[in-house]
């Protein structure tokens, strides 16, 4: 996946401090600003955006209030910001859901490339590969085994159709020839819970969302998603060093606002989202969740967007999936 190194998110913070504070104060922003967030409140997604939300206003000086709506994989909510007026006052935080939904749906009232424009791409949270704790297995080999001697037998949960969550998994039983019944669920809390209570055998989810249950003991971690292995599971090996080489998906986040905002309020905005990513505090609070904080320009965020969405185009189309 696309990252911005530490080594650039420094270096962006350190040019951002010799930029003139006053850069377009004058006209922006005057009045609140809206967050759009197209997930449930408490989510993995919301949990991150309302932390970054309270340090953008104390940069800006004015109120970011976060709006949950809900539904559609992100896509009300995306289509909301996508038909707001373009003045800086109503700011989207999407998902890498995103980048999954022109493949996904046969109709989509907006259009990604066309009626939003990129901010900056925020953070990524790695999945973990979580099984309810009745399933007699200890390790992703063992899991993998008895999976292959079981084809069709056991179920998994996910965020919804299409959601990464969903094709991370397709991925992974893909990549070992596995069988095994999909179950989508409208969100991550109600899949989580399912999976504790064995409605369903196991899932991959965000790590954020999933932590309090593993930790809990109601899900066991087999594996997680990322590059490499996470501080909050230093003990759970990645899916590349224990099965599958070069594996690595992770739910990406990122702010945009509508097409046609004045550049120097993109501008600004970026800036803001920047400082937020590189405080010692709020990078703090994103490691306790294994949230990895990233920090682009608008150009490169635009750039990993249309890469994602020919990535995920070829996932989806071989998995399948289609919504209306």
């Amino acid at each position: 996946m696309m990252r911005a190194t530490r080594r650039a998110l420094l270096a962006a913070t350190t040019t951002l401090a010799a930029m003139p504070a006053a850069r377009g104060q004058a006209s922006w922003p005057a009045r609140p600003i809206r967050l759009v967030v197209p997930f449930p409140p408490g989510g993995p997604t919301d949990i991150v955006a309302r932390v970054l939300a309270a340090h953008v206003a104390q940069t800006l000086g004015q109120p970011v209030v976060t709006e949950n709506r809900a539904g559609a994989n992100g896509n009300i909510g995306n289509e909301a910001v996508a038909k707001a007026e373009p003045d800086g006052y109503t700011v989207l935080y999407n998902t890498s859901s995103i980048a999954l939904s022109p493949a996904l749906y046969t109709r989509l009232s907006y259009d990604v490339l066309r009626d939003l424009a990129p901010v900056a791409q925020t953070a990524t949270i790695p999945l973990v590969l979580a099984v309810t704790p009745s399933l007699p297995v200890q390790d992703v080999q063992g899991f993998v085994a008895h999976l292959r001697a079981r084809p069709g037998a056991l179920s998994y949960g996910s965020a919804g159709s299409g959601n990464v969550t969903h094709l991370a998994a397709f991925l992974l039983l893909r990549s070992q020839g596995l069988e095994a019944v999909h179950v989508p669920y409208r969100g991550s809390a109600p899949a989580l819970l399912d999976a504790a209570a064995g409605q369903v055998q196991f899932l991959t989810d965000t790590v954020n969302s999933a932590l309090p249950l593993i930790r809990e003991g109601r899900l066991r971690a087999l594996a997680v998603t990322s590059r490499a292995r996470l501080a909050p599971l230093p003990d759970v090996p990645t899916v590349a060093e224990a099965l599958i080489p070069g594996f690595e998906v992770g739910a990406w986040q990122g702010m945009m606002v509508p097409a046609g905002t004045p550049r120097p309020v993109v501008d600004r905005l970026n800036e803001a989202v920047l400082r937020a990513l590189a405080d010692p505090d709020v990078r703090r609070r994103l490691a306790e969740q294994g949230t990895e904080p990233l920090g682009t320009t608008p150009e490169d965020y635009g750039r990993i967007l249309r890469a994602e969405m020919e990535r995920w185009g070829r996932v989806i189309g071989d998995s399948g999936v289609k919504l209306d």
